[in-house]
């Protein structure tokens, strides 16, 4: 029985089943917890694996900046997946399976990364592999939580997410505090194994709930088989270009950034190619079908950018799509390119915030650790808590606040003006950030404390921004898209943590650093202060974009449960 009928079935409950949350949520945000700890776990201890174990006989200059690469671009991946779960989501096996399959392939990579402690490969195939599957479940479990809710439960969401993003934090805020003790302790390999149990945990409890989730079967397609060897195709290509780049590399028959053009050009240009077919079967296709089709976006965007220089006198951007796709479609479609304009300026802000477990952990590590009740040291690992602490302490306050706010001022605290707040106090966060850098690199012994400002800070700043941005995204996509718009959302951490490894080789190149741990390009005090002017510049476009955009009414249906 679908939600809407059980609740036209209790009349007399409507406002209690309004005001009631829906038993299944309990399912996803265990699982979240768990999956939650498993990931920022692994990343508690990357830095410095990275910099002191795997690439210790580079200079420490270099051996941070290298750290600094490898996470955020494990970053970035894991937030350009989620493209490929959304996909696999709407198009073919609807957010449950996909869920729990790909979760299974985030289980294999805990286990690589375990067994593979001390080897380079060890860490590039295991952080791959949680990056596929810790990707691949992102846009469909936020966008599965708003499933659970029925129409009359809508005044819960802003609730549900701030309670999801919670359980975010529990999880990390102990994975941070008790990896890395287990690290000093018992060594990496244990280090990374508990994650890997935590992550088979929330897959256990995920499907315990199978049975009373809310569900959206996907469309389906009877070629889907050929899409997935496609898919697979494609991974396969790419993984020969860069085996081709490094080939080339290391025999001398081509530099480094000739062999990276080469590399990327394997990949691309079948791509391209492929592509240009596609589009004229498609074309094709829709020509030979008198009846309008129904499609996802990116076909329907596709077929209106394909057709934008040939459309007829007087056409805009969407109605070539009109005419072959049906007006839901192209109406869904048509509400994304806002969303994206909102979302792209955020990008800046994940480039602050994911430096949390790279650039922050580094700095802290030449700082004055801490012991605790019962003898614990609070060092640069252990401080990467202190964001998680406060989030679950700010989320509820926030929520407090937000209201009361809005009666004592008459100012809407709407979700653009507090995701405007959350830019600016990234910035701040940073002039802190590189405040305390200059003294560290004067030789001053600050105890690593005194990072807790700037934690205090940026966490805000998150709290406003990023609890927002998963309201914002699912309240403003249309009903068969939100698995879509999820991923895009998602990729503004991709892109944001894509601008780390750039920035960081910029300002390698600018001033051409030498050996030392003050030659390092990225735990800098002048890359610091770049970062928060930038963050400051992009703020000021962000208020002008939130101005124009006009905010839509949220959209709900109807699933199935079980």
């Amino acid at each position: 029985m679908s939600a809407k009928a059980e609740a036209a079935a209790r009349p007399t409950e409507g406002k209690t089943a309004a005001n009631r949350w829906p038993p299944p949520i309990k399912f996803i945000i265990g699982n979240e917890a768990c999956e939650r700890f498993s990931y920022y776990g692994i990343r508690s201890i990357l830095a410095l694996y990275i910099s002191k174990v795997l690439f210790q006989g580079l200079p420490e200059g270099e051996g941070k900046d290298k750290a600094t690469e490898i996470i955020h671009l494990f970053i970035f991946a894991n937030y350009f997946t989620p493209l490929l779960g959304a996909w696999l989501s709407d198009k073919l096996w609807g957010r449950y399976h996909t869920i729990f399959y790909v979760s299974l392939i985030y289980c294999v990579g805990n286990l690589t990364l375990a067994l593979g402690v001390g080897s380079v490969w060890g860490l590039y195939i295991g952080l791959g592999l949680v990056a596929l599957g810790s990707g691949g479940i992102k846009p469909c479990v936020s966008a599965f939580c708003g499933d659970q809710f029925t129409a009359e439960q809508s005044g819960l969401l802003q609730k549900a997410y701030g309670l999801f993003y919670w359980s975010i934090n529990f999880g990390s805020f102990f994975s941070f505090l008790v990896i890395p003790w287990l690290k000093d302790d018992w060594g990496y390999r244990i280090a990374f194994g508990v994650p890997g149990l935590l992550m088979l945990i929330a897959t256990l409890i995920f499907w315990l709930g199978r049975k009373q989730y809310t569900r959206f079967p996907a469309p389906g397609d009877a070629g889907w088989y050929r899409k997935v060897l496609f898919a697979a195709g494609m991974a396969a290509l790419f993984y020969a270009a860069m085996v081709t780049k490094r080939q080339l590399v290391d025999h001398g028959l081509l530099p480094g950034g000739w062999a990276t053009v080469a590399g990327l050009a394997v990949f691309f240009v079948p791509v391209a190619v492929i592509s240009a077919v596609g589009t004229r079967r498609l074309h094709r296709r829709l020509a030979s079908n008198r009846e309008k089709q129904i499609g996802g976006f990116m076909v329907v965007t596709w077929y209106a950018l394909t057709r934008f220089f040939t459309r007829k006198p007087g056409q805009r951007f969407w109605d070539t799509a009109r005419e072959k796709f049906i007006e839901a479609s192209v109406n869904a479609a048509a509400t994304v390119p806002p969303i994206l304009s909102v979302f792209a300026p955020l990008c800046i802000f994940w480039a602050l915030f994911d430096q949390t477990t790279s650039t922050w952990v580094m700095q802290g590590s030449k700082m004055v650790a801490v012991k605790v009740l019962g003898g614990f040291e609070i060092g640069a690992e252990q401080m990467q808590s202190m964001n998680p602490a406060l989030v679950m302490i700010l989320v509820p306050l926030m929520l407090w606040v937000y209201p009361r706010f809005e009666k004592l001022t008459g100012i809407r605290v709407s979700p653009l003006r507090r995701m405007g707040a959350g830019l600016v106090l990234g910035a701040l966060a940073y002039v802190v950030v590189g405040l305390l850098q200059t003294r560290v690199d004067r030789g001053v012994k600050l105890s690593v404390l005194w990072q807790t400002l700037p934690y205090f800070m940026l966490t805000t700043g998150e709290v406003l921004l990023s609890t927002t941005g998963l309201e914002f995204a699912f309240t403003q996509a249309a009903a068969e898209l939100k698995s879509t718009i999820m991923s895009f959302w998602l990729l503004t951490v991709a892109f944001g943590n894509l601008m780390v490894p750039l920035i960081t080789r910029f300002k390698a190149w600018l001033i051409h650093t030498g050996e030392g741990e003050a030659d390092s390009a990225s735990v800098n005090s002048s890359t610091f202060y770049l970062y928060a002017g930038l963050t400051l510049g992009v703020a000021i476009i962000f208020m002008l974009i939130a101005m124009r955009y006009k905010e839509r009414q949220l959209e709900l249906t109807s699933g199935q449960r079980g």
